[in-house]
């Protein structure tokens, strides 16, 4: 079976690799680099916070999922201002059913059938026009952050031009489709470069944004 990866120009992946660890010996372990994170982004106490709201022994309680989503987006450092408050007043105006189904959703997505979860969420932020990549993937990032991705158009978009990813079409309006290629040439990117750029899915996200806005030229 013919794979499903997209091609992408490895030699622009190559020359940021050496670029990223020419000026970060060490790649995210550098010291500098890590006390950066942490202030910055708090990683770890994120993915301990996310872990710990959406076990699975939670999930017989959809209010209180729902207002662990709340507190999730609200702390997250990569949502912006603007997303903050309009998520946690339309989460908290949710019906009690749809507070189930709100849960349900990243029941799914967390522990069952990945897409019919997100579809499920999408449908009801789709409702109050509040689809946004960002909102609808930084649970689940925080939660599997080996496995899954978090969407920010700008860094998406700019990835996809700059290493020259096929096949690739950025779309604002968020689908299981994008977001299942994305993740699959994401996870194949990381395949070709030094593990120290890729302690977490985020971390290398983060080495993308850097290469693309050109900061690792600077």
């Amino acid at each position: 079976m013919r794979s499903r990866i997209r091609r992408m120009n490895l030699n622009k992946l190559k020359q940021a690799e050496k670029a990223f660890l020419r000026r970060y010996p060490g790649g995210f372990d550098n010291p500098g680099l890590v006390a950066t994170r942490v202030r910055k982004h708090k990683p770890d106490q994120m993915i301990a916070l996310t872990r710990e709201s959406f076990s699975r022994e939670n999930f017989n309680r959809p209010d209180l999922i729902v207002q662990n989503m709340i507190k999730v987006v609200s702390r997250s450092s990569v949502i912006s201002v603007f997303e903050k408050p309009r998520f946690r007043d339309f989460a908290n105006g949710l019906s009690h059913q749809e507070r189930e189904f709100l849960s349900s959703g990243l029941e799914q997505v967390l522990h069952g059938n990945e897409q019919t979860g997100f579809e499920m969420i999408l449908d009801l932020l789709k409702s109050e026009k509040l689809a946004k990549w960002s909102l609808i993937t930084v649970c689940q990032t925080y939660f599997h952050p080996l496995r899954d991705v978090f969407i920010k158009p700008t860094t998406v978009k700019g990835v996809i031009a700059y290493f020259e990813l096929e096949n690739l079409h950025y779309r604002p309006t968020p689908s299981w489709a994008f977001y299942e290629a994305y993740r699959s040439v994401f996870h194949e990117m990381k395949s070709k470069v030094d593990s120290s750029l890729s302690p977490t899915n985020p971390a290398f996200s983060g080495f993308l944004w850097m290469t693309v806005r050109g900061e690792l030229l600077l």
